[in-house]
C-alpha cells in the first residue's frame, strides 16, 4: 500500500459488481488496479469504460499481483468459496457480494479460513447503512412499538430476475432466487436488531422447468424470544414490485416500504411517511477503507453471512413443511 492507497481488484463484473465499481471510481483513497471476468467482451467494455489497463480472465492471474492489497469479490455465489479461499492464499482483504457462499459448509469454511487471518473481510450488507433502516432500528429501540409481536417481509416483483438483472444465474434454482438474492438483506438485518432466529418452515413453489427458481414463499420463522417472523413472496405478477419490512407491537407499527420509505403509525392511526431525519454517516467502502487501515470500523463479516446462509439454506429446502431448528 503506498501513500494509504488501497489498490483493489474486482472480480465479476456483472450489475452489481460495475455499481459498485463506479463507487470505487469515485475515492482517491482507492484505485481500481485490475479487473476480471471470464467475458472478454465484457471484460474489455468495462476495461474501456473506467481506463483500466490490467485485466484478466482468470481470477488467479488477478491475486497473484503484488501491488493489490484488496479484491471485491462479485460472481454468483457458487464461485465464492474458491475465489474467496485463493484471495485469502494470496494475503488479500476481501469485500464478498452476497450471499458468503451456495451452502453452509461452504460458508463454514470460508469463515474458518479468514478467521485464522488478520485480513479484513466484509459483506455486501449496504442496507446496513441506510438512514432509513438506521431509524427504523432506533424506534424499534427506543419502544415506539412497544412490545413486539410480530415481523412481516413481504417480497413481490413483477419480473424475476428484476429488468436491470436479467443473467442466467439469478434466474436458476441452483444458486439464485428472489429468498436468496433479495432475502439475505432482511434476513440479516432481522438477526442484528431482533435476534437470532432459531427456527424455520416454508413453502416454496417452483415453475414446471426444474432449472428455474421458486416463484412463490410463504414461510415463518422464530426468534428467541419466540416471536415470529412471516415471509409471503411472489414473483412474475401483475402490479408494481412491493417490498414491505414490518414491525408491529402493542403501541405501534414500523415499516419499512420498497428499501427506503419509513412508514410509522400509533395505535389507532393509519401509517404516516416519516422524514429521515437522521443517519451515522457511515457507508460500507468507506468503513472497509478504515478497518485496512486499522481503524474502527462498522462492518459486516463472514460470520454475518454464515449466519444468514443458515437461515436461507433452511428456508430453501424445507423438510415436510415441518419445523427446522437452527444451530
Amino acid at each position: 500500500m503506498e501513500n494509504n492507497v488501497i489498490h483493489i481488484g474486482i472480480i465479476g463484473l456483472g450489475a452489481i459488481g460495475e455499481r459498485l465499481m463506479n463507487l470505487f471510481q469515485t475515492r482517491e483513497d482507492i484505485v481500481v488496479s485490475a479487473i476480471c471476468d471470464t467475458s472478454k467482451a465484457r471484460l474489455q467494455e468495462v476495461a474501456e469504460t473506467f481506463t483500466i489497463t490490467n485485466k484478466f480472465t482468470n481470477y488467479q492471474d488477478l491475486l497473484d499481483r503484488t501491488e493489490i492489497d484488496a479484491v471485491y469479490v462479485a460472481v454468483p455465489p457458487k464461485f465464492h468459496e474458491a475465489i474467496v479461499l485463493a484471495a485469502i492464499s494470496a494475503g488479500k482483504h476481501i469485500l464478498c457480494e452476497k450471499p458468503l457462499a451456495n451452502s453452509v459448509e461452504e460458508a463454514e469454511r470460508m469463515v474458518d479460513a479468514i478467521t485464522k487471518t488478520n485480513l479484513v473481510h466484509a459483506m455486501h450488507f449496504p442496507l446496513n447503512y441506510q438512514a432509513s433502516l438506521q431509524q427504523f432500528e432506533q424506534l424499534f429501540k427506543d419502544g415506539y412499538i412497544g412490545e413486539l409481536r410480530r415481523i412481516n417481509l413481504k417480497m413481490h416483483f413483477s419480473h424475476w430476475p428484476r429488468l436491470w438483472q436479467q443473467s442466467d444465474w439469478v434466474a436458476g434454482r441452483e444458486q439464485g432466487g428472489y429468498v436468496l438474492e433479495v432475502g439475505v438483506h432482511w434476513i440479516q438485518a432481522i438477526q442484528r436488531i431482533f435476534g437470532k432466529i432459531t427456527e424455520v418452515r416454508s413453502q416454496l413453489h417452483f415453475p414446471e422447468d426444474p432449472s428455474l427458481c421458486e416463484n412463490a414463499i410463504i414461510a415463518e420463522m422464530k426468534l428467541e424470544n419466540g416471536t415470529s417472523v412471516l415471509i409471503d413472496g411472489l414473483s412474475n405478477i401483475g402490479g408494481e414490485e412491493q417490498l414491505e419490512f414490518a414491525a408491529y407491537g402493542t403501541d405501534g407499527t414500523i415499516m419499512l416500504r420498497n428499501w427506503r420509505q419509513l412508514l410509522a403509525a400509533k395505535s389507532g392511526e393509519a401509517l404516516q411517511e416519516l422524514e429521515i431525519s437522521f443517519g451515522n454517516g457511515n457507508n460500507l467502502i468507506s468503513e472497509f477503507v478504515k478497518a485496512i487501515h486499522g481503524e474502527k470500523a462498522e462492518l459486516y463479516d463472514f460470520q454475518n453471512g454464515y449466519d444468514a446462509q443458515v437461515v436461507l439454506e433452511a428456508l430453501r429446502h424445507p423438510i415436510n413443511n415441518d419445523w427446522q431448528k437452527l444451530n
